[in-house]
């Protein structure tokens, strides 16, 4: 910017000369100079080096525009693809936390199935402490065994599809 400036007002004292020496042809000297400067030389030379350092400038400015707008476009393209990467991201994590929410639900009702199992074993064990062999807490022992099978399943196969669901990401990238 100080280079415009100064380009500038190189210009201006050069159109200034000028005009003076436009103004000197007008009106004819009273007596020649006795050794004056070539002055309308000089002028055309500040003039064409003016011109020369404002076309180079220009040139430079224009240049800048471009890589500026390069890297405005290349900032735009980064950003989009951040942008796409933080979405896909922020699904992973509604999708796992989903897995997880699935996974405890699993697990309490291990732990209540569990708790009612050891319940039925305590009581079944009492009675045959006793020698009483009561039929139902035996059949009763057997269901809340069963439940918990099926509750340990349903967990391992949870657990499964959260391991496939992690895989797959991996698998699409690697084919």
């Amino acid at each position: 910017m100080d280079d415009i400036a100064e380009l500038e007002g190189r210009i201006t004292r050069a159109l200034d000369r000028i005009r003076a020496g436009v103004e000197s042809m007008a009106t004819p000297p009273a007596a020649p100079p006795a050794e004056a400067p070539d002055v309308p030389a000089l002028d055309a030379e500040a003039v064409a080096a003016a011109e020369a350092a404002r076309e180079e400038l220009e040139q430079r400015l224009e240049e800048e525009k471009r890589a500026s707008a390069a890297l405005e476009a290349r900032v735009a393209r980064l950003k989009e693809r951040q942008d796409e990467k933080i979405a896909g991201l922020e699904e992973a994590l509604r999708e796992g936390r989903g897995r997880l929410a699935s996974l405890g639900e699993e697990m309490e009702r291990i732990k209540q199935l569990n708790a009612e199992l050891r319940a039925v074993a305590a009581s079944l064990r009492e009675a045959m402490a006793r020698d009483v062999a009561e039929a139902h807490l035996v059949n009763k022992a057997m269901l809340a065994e069963i439940d918990s099978l099926k509750a340990l399943r349903e967990t391992e196969v949870a657990e499964i599809d959260a391991v496939i669901a992690e895989l797959r990401p991996l698998a699409r990238e690697g084919a």
